[in-house]
């Protein structure tokens, strides 16, 4: 494979991600010990050149709580025994990640309250200013 084909006509080229195959954390049998099957996903997203600028501000804003300082998406998978199956694991969550942020935002519509909810507004205001002049002590 070459690139990594996102919605919106994005293709990020294989050169751009860092896919390396690191030891497993955790409980496990002697294999663990010895195999390196998790398997750690990582794209620079300030730096890539498969985005636009538009696209590039939209990545750093929506997923900035999952990026380094460097602006570096990492993304790791060890649910998979074998290496190939946590690549294609891996390599899946960054499409639907990368993608799902990618996405425009939708533009809101503007709307009227309706009737009913201004009445529940006013009656509750009533309501309430009740329930305070009843808390002050009698005038007179």
């Amino acid at each position: 494979m070459d690139a990594v084909h996102l919605p919106g006509g994005v293709s990020v080229p294989e050169t751009e991600l860092e896919v390396r195959a690191v030891r497993s954390g955790g409980p496990g049998g002697q294999s663990v010990n010895t195999t390196d099957s998790k398997v750690e996903l990582r794209w620079n997203v300030a730096t890539s050149s498969a985005l636009d600028e538009t696209q590039r501000d939209r990545l750093l804003e929506r997923l900035s709580s999952r990026l380094t300082r460097d602006g570096e998406l990492i993304l790791h998978g060890s649910e998979h025994r074998s290496q190939h199956r946590n690549r294609a694991a891996v390599e899946a969550r960054f499409r639907s990640i990368v993608g799902e942020a990618l996405q425009p935002p939708t533009p809101r519509r503007r709307t009227r309250p309706t009737r009913a909810s201004k009445e529940r507004r006013l009656r509750a205001k009533q309501h309430r200013s009740e329930v305070k002049r009843l808390r002050k002590p009698p005038q007179g």
